[in-house]
Order: C-alpha cells, then sequence, then structure tokens
C-alpha cells in the first residue's frame, strides 16, 4: 500500500514545530491523555454498509445531510461512489478534487450527546467543559450538541496535527469512560481491530499514518481548548456549524 514520502513526513513534522505542536499549552484547560489509540480513516461521503445504520458518511451524528454541507464527496467521486485519497502537505492535506466548505481535518469519537439517550443524560455531568458560556443550562436542550466542532490534538510519532469533532463513533456511542476519563481506559468499541477514533483523510495524511484506509495505526490524542490550537493548515477552514435539525 502507498506510504507518504519521506519528505513529506518531514513537512508534517516541521508544521508542528513551526505551530508549536510540542510547546505547552498554559492557556485552556490540562486534558487527561489517550495513549496507544487505534485510528481509523474515515471520509465525508463514504458508506461503509448502506444496510447498518452507522454505515454512511453522507450523514453525521450532528449533520442530517452532512454530505451537502460539507461540499461534497471528501475524496474521489467513482461513478457514484465516493473513495478517498492519499493527501500529502503540498497542498496542505486538503482534497485534490473538490473544494471543502468545513474543516477537513475532523475526527469522531464514541460519544453522540445529541442522539445517544446514554450520551445525552450523561453530558451535563461528564463533558468537562459542560458549564462554559454557551454550554451552561443546555444539558437538557436537544437542539444543541456539546462535542461538535470541538478540538483535539492527535499524535503520531514525531507528527502532531488538530481536528475538529464533527461525528460520533467507532462502534459505540456512549462511551464516557473511554472518552473522558482520566485513566487512560482501552475503548469499549471491539469493532475495527478495538478502534478508539477515526480520522479524516486530511488528518491521516498530516499524521503520516501508514494505511489510507486500514486498522493498525496507533495514535495518542487529547482535547484542547480553542485557545491552544495553533494556526495550521487545520485552521484554513475552521467549522462552526451548529447541529443541524433532524
Amino acid at each position: 500500500m502507498a506510504l507518504l514520502t519521506a519528505s513529506a513526513i518531514v513537512v508534517v513534522v516541521l508544521i508542528a514545530a513551526a505551530c508549536g505542536g510540542d510547546a505547552a499549552e498554559p492557556d485552556g484547560r490540562a486534558y487527561p491523555p489517550h495513549t496507544g489509540i487505534v485510528a481509523t480513516t474515515f471520509w465525508v461521503g463514504e458508506v461503509l454498509d448502506p444496510g447498518s445504520p452507522d454505515g454512511s458518511q453522507r450523514l453525521s451524528a450532528y449533520d442530517a445531510d452532512w454530505l451537502a454541507s460539507y461540499g461534497g464527496c471528501d475524496g474521489v467521486d467513482r461513478d457514484g461512489r465516493c473513495d478517498t485519497e492519499r493527501r500529502t502537505a503540498a497542498n496542505g492535506f486538503f482534497p485534490t478534487r473538490m473544494t471543502p466548505r468545513q474543516n477537513p481535518f475532523y475526527l469522531d469519537l464514541p460519544f453522540d450527546d445529541r442522539n445517544d439517550p446514554a450520551a445525552f443524560e450523561q453530558r451535563g455531568r461528564v463533558v468537562p467543559w459542560a458549564g462554559d458560556p454557551g454550554y451552561a443550562g443546555r444539558a437538557a436542550d436537544r437542539s444543541t450538541s456539546f462535542m461538535k466542532n470541538r478540538w483535539v490534538r492527535i499524535q503520531h510519532g514525531a507528527a502532531v496535527c488538530f481536528g475538529q469533532i464533527e461525528d460520533a463513533g467507532p462502534g459505540e456511542y456512549d462511551d464516557a469512560a473511554y472518552v473522558f476519563g482520566v485513566d487512560d481506559r482501552r475503548p469499549a468499541n471491539t469493532r475495527f481491530n478495538g478502534a478508539g477514533l477515526d480520522v479524516s483523510p486530511a488528518l491521516n495524511g498530516c499524521l503520516g499514518l501508514r494505511e489510507l484506509d486500514g486498522q493498525h495505526d496507533v495514535v495518542d490524542w487529547r482535547f484542547v481548548d480553542d485557545v491552544d490550537v495553533p494556526p495550521g493548515p487545520w485552521t484554513r477552514i475552521v467549522t462552526t456549524s451548529p447541529p443541524s435539525a433532524w
């Protein structure tokens, strides 16, 4: 399978270093790290299993028409099938055949705080920023999400990249113990080699993952607040849209 060239990986590392990806982050909260987590890759427009309620990325947990909101297939449209493509530092890891309307550096985590009953009931207690302005007092408001658009710092080897949460999964949707735990808990999910998050093709390329669409790459991740997100290709387009109505 295709691999990033050595020069592309060097560019990734230089981007992270120039942006202060490994520097101290004193302005926001100190969120606990999640280490050695399997990361799989997904993309807007992917149809993994048309017979499964969570098998299509034409929609997301927070957007009933994610495909349209994003601007189309985040990859290569082949006779109506949306395939992924390898991303490189040459264009900031952006897609090569479409212009996204939202941030191509996106990911999911297994806590759907809007649609999953258990996650919705817990979110006011377990989400660390639930009491912050914009969230406080809205735990019972199903039109809002405490997860959508939040930032995550992800590291693979020396590469450090940042992305926004735009979906929920993989495999589980109320795994609060893993997502918000302070003990580096393993994901409850057992599918896809026990993956604990899906990353977009842009993040796949930025991180230098070995597999374009596999289940053997391992990353470290943690939440970060907006003030701790350094400039980089992930800030060229920042997604700010609220959840859509279902």
